[in-house]
């Protein structure tokens, strides 16, 4: 195996930035009170958990009483989902239906399925072939007895950036809540949860170079919404358990960094992801998966291969060459199903298991979309 080191599986973790990891030290050693404790210890803590709340809330222009701390995105995903329809169907406003998508991350749709089970009815809608959801299909779908619909900013596996502020805008002309699935999306698209229309934002840290194990979930204050777990009342009553004070400070600062150099990282990572798609598209039989431009998230780019090759195979070349990239999600990676995502956009089962996905950091080079392109035309 090569001693040269390229990461291109940004999509499933980050690193944590070095800025990172200096915030959380002291929490991680000195600074190690329990956040509900009245000692100088618990107060540290505390003060350093509303520093991190200003943080997330000013990177989606929310008031940081809006913001609660979760473990990840599973987790903010499944309490807004559940803790919605659940606060709906004890006001008796005869809301029980979910409108979501057939591209949603597995954490949407597998709580769509718990509500199902609970009596609640979902409405999963198609989408386009570049996984694009038309807000005119929304409204067709909509209806008084909506609750709430979820619908993620982007697609983790094919980088498709959804209208979210239309889609929003149709959920909100029939009464209805709405919530996105923002953990590819957050940092590497704006999102302004006010303007946009968002009620309820899924984020998590280690995708932004925070550690894995912690999230946020933004609730507008005038959502109702119920817990689902119960103990010593954490999180303002919503996420009862003791926070994770170090993964929560690292959170923060990942966030406040990110949003400093936001639009630089835009501009860089899509230049690196256009190069790319350019040199993959130059190889014959290599098709470019999902949509172009501005509607693909900067830091995508996923590809099919007509020679039979693959996905899972292609990986583990790349990997030898030292390259780490992904054939489909991280949640997904190592099935032989195709992925759900891909047939939604009306992929053969042939063509969804020869998928690669390469996705880019602000830790990404010139040198490095170079060596993939040395690679690549080797193989």
């Amino acid at each position: 195996m090569t001693s040269r080191k390229v990461y291109f599986d940004n999509s499933a973790t980050t690193r944590i930035a070095p800025e990172v990891l200096d915030a959380m030290m002291p929490y991680l050693k000195e600074e190690y009170g329990n956040p509900s404790s009245i000692h100088y210890l618990g107060d540290q803590a505390a003060k350093a958990l509303r520093i991190a709340r200003k943080q997330v809330a000013d990177s989606l222009g929310c008031y940081p009483s809006e913001i609660t701390f979760t473990s990840g995105g599973t987790e903010s995903d499944n309490l807004a989902l559940l803790g919605v329809m659940s606060a709906c169907k004890e006001r008796g406003e005869g809301r029980n239906r979910v409108i979501t998508t057939a591209i949603e991350h597995e954490a949407v749709l597998e709580a769509c399925e718990e509500l199902k089970k609970r009596g609640f009815e979902i409405t999963i809608l198609g989408v386009d072939r570049d996984g694009y959801l038309d807000p005119s299909v929304l409204d067709d779908a909509m209806g008084d007895d909506v609750c709430m619909v979820s619908v993620m900013s982007a697609n983790n596996v094919v980088g498709t950036i959804e209208d979210v502020k239309e889609l929003a805008k149709v959920a909100h002309e029939h009464g209805s809540y709405f919530h996105t699935d923002a953990v590819q999306g957050y940092t590497k698209m704006p999102l302004d949860v006010r303007k946009d229309g968002i009620d309820l934002l899924s984020l998590s840290g280690h995708k932004i170079h925070a550690p894995k194990g912690v999230g946020a979930l933004f609730v507008a204050s005038e959502v109702p919404i119920l817990p689902i777990n119960y103990g010593g009342g954490q999180e303002r009553g919503l996420r009862s358990s003791t926070e994770n004070v170090p993964g929560i400070v690292g959170l923060g600062k990942a966030s406040e960094l990110a949003m400093s150099a936001m639009d630089d990282d835009i501009i860089n990572m899509t230049k690196l992801r256009d190069e790319i798609i350019d040199d993959m598209e130059s190889l014959e039989g290599v098709h470019l998966n999902g949509p172009r431009g501005s509607r693909r998230l900067c830091n995508n780019a996923h590809f099919r291969f007509d020679n039979g090759s693959k996905g899972m195979d292609m990986v583990i070349k790349l990997s030898k060459e030292g390259i780490a990239a992904s054939a489909a999600s991280a949640c997904s990676a190592g099935s032989s199903e195709p992925s759900y995502v891909l047939s939604a956009l009306g992929l053969s089962p042939d063509e969804s298991l020869s998928a690669l996905r390469i996705s880019l950091s602000r830790y990404n080079t010139e040198d490095d979309v170079s060596y993939l392109r040395e690679v690549m035309s080797r193989l």
